[in-house]
């Protein structure tokens, strides 16, 4: 339950990265550029496209709200350079099902950005994603980091591009809840309990969840595991090389439970949680500026847009934290949404193209809420300092990092609403007691999506 809290200064919103694991890095040795100008001018023109002046195209993502908005200003300068005309159509949560109800009707999208690399790869071996092209390459090999290439990737071939990246290992906490609960940052999570529970016993709710998302839940379970079980178990539980029934699953579902179980621990009880989209989890942290309903949000960079949304601001009175270390290190666990090509068209290799570039991906780090595994993309184009940092630290990482395990599943198990892990874990959520429970619920899902 929330209190109020009268003697509370208004809380706005921030973005600050404390980097984590892999990612510690400092500027030096990175790509682009670390000055402190904003570059809010016209994006570089770095790349040729062909006239494809009377052509149309229809590009389908999971993007809704200010995602959409700021993607269609990509889409715009790409109408620009090429005399294209681009049409946007939200896929909604279930992009897999989406495609695949086009594609039996006849009528398939031009490019699909897709947020799951296991579904990526299933649309590459039924033949609908089209293989990139020789421009579309000759970008990627210049722009990005071999395991990005490699993630766009099905049997040696080269299918997307990794346009949006993510940092998944980030807690986003209202200043104003910590100080008045006293509450410091944490680093591993014995110390974030901790802290949780003094800003529970300050009157309000410690952890804002959106456990009607079910991806959320996942990428509280891979922080996890990752930093419990280290990055062997988790490449073979992400690849079902061991079982969901394994202990290791056990020990991070118990350890979930301690903040999922704990009364006052979840904005709104496991109920309320459960009825909580994303978005409206990232409102209960920072939208009410002087009674916020949590003190802290757990999700990935792209809080930065939604926290605007609320009507905060950046780098003012909220800040972020690297996800604590569970076992003997911090997580540091990465996403993506990749761009493929569903009809062999020279407009869509063109739109790959252009997203390959540093071009594309410039034009949305000048809006905000956008990280790009683009190594060309000059860090000046991002709007705060604060970005500029998690955008250097996502660089200088290079090819160690930890995908997202749920997207590299089937998208049965891995990337449906209402069905495989999504529904496990809002399962689990509502009631963390049944552990073996979830586990083997988890595991039928799992051996049936993945046939092994």
């Amino acid at each position: 339950m929330h209190v109020s809290l009268r003697t509370k200064r208004s809380t706005r919103a921030a973005v600050a990265l404390l980097a984590a694991g892999a990612l510690m890095l400092t500027a030096a040795g990175c790509g682009g550029d670390d000055g402190d100008t904003v570059s809010g001018g016209p994006p570089p023109n770095t790349v040729e496209l062909p006239n494809l002046k009377g052509q149309k195209l229809q590009v389908t993502a999971v993007w809704t709200g200010t995602e959409q908005k700021n993607f269609t200003k990509v889409l715009a300068e790409f109408e620009k350079r090429t005399g294209a005309k681009v049409s946007f159509v939200p896929s909604g949560d279930d992009m897999a099902g989406f495609v695949g109800s086009k594609i039996a009707g006849g009528a398939p999208p031009d490019v699909a950005m897709v947020g799951q690399v296991g579904v990526m790869r299933e649309f590459a071996e039924k033949g609908w994603a089209k293989p990139l092209g020789a421009a579309a390459r000759t970008q990627l090999a210049k722009n990005y980091a071999k395991g990005w290439q490699d993630l766009g990737s099905y049997e040696g071939k080269p299918y997307g591009v990794y346009f949006k990246a993510s940092n998944k290992s980030l807690l986003w906490y209202n200043t104003s809840a910590f100080d008045y609960a006293g509450a410091k940052v944490p680093k591993t999570w014995r110390e974030f309990l901790a802290q949780a529970q003094l800003i529970s016993d300050s009157g309000t709710d410690a952890v804002a969840i959106g456990g009607q998302d079910g991806w959320t839940l996942t990428d509280w379970f891979e922080n996890v595991y990752l930093s419990q079980a280290g990055p062997e178990k988790y490449d073979q539980l992400a690849q079902h090389k061991i079982k969901w029934t394994d202990p290791s699953v056990k020990k991070a579902l118990e350890t979930l439970a301690e903040l999922w179980g704990a009364k006052g621990l979840v904005a709104g009880g496991r109920g309320g949680a459960l009825q909580t989209a994303f978005p409206d989890s990232v409102t209960k942290a920072f939208g009410n500026k002087a009674e916020p309903d949590a003190g802290m949000v757990f999700e990935a960079d792209f809080v930065a847009a939604n926290v605007a949304d609320a009507g905060a601001e950046l780098d003012q009175d909220a800040k972020v934290f690297p996800f604590p270390a569970v076992g003997d290190k911090a997580p540091v666990v990465t996403g993506g949404d990749v761009g493929v090509a569903l009809k062999d068209s020279k407009a869509a290799q063109a739109l790959l193209t252009f997203l390959a570039s540093p071009d594309a991906a410039t034009v949305w780090a000048q809006s905000g809420g956008f990280i790009s595994a683009n190594k060309n993309v000059k860090f000046s184009a991002y709007p705060n300092a604060s970005m500029r940092k998690i955008a250097q630290a996502l660089i200088a990482a290079g090819n160690d990092f930890r995908f997202d395990m749920s997207d590299q599943a089937p998208a049965s198990f891995g990337g449906k609403p209402a069905q495989g892990e999504w529904k496990a874990l809002q399962d689990f959520l509502k009631n963390p007691r049944n552990v073996e429970g979830i586990q083997r619920q988890l595991e039928a899902d799992a051996a049936k999506a993945y046939q092994n």
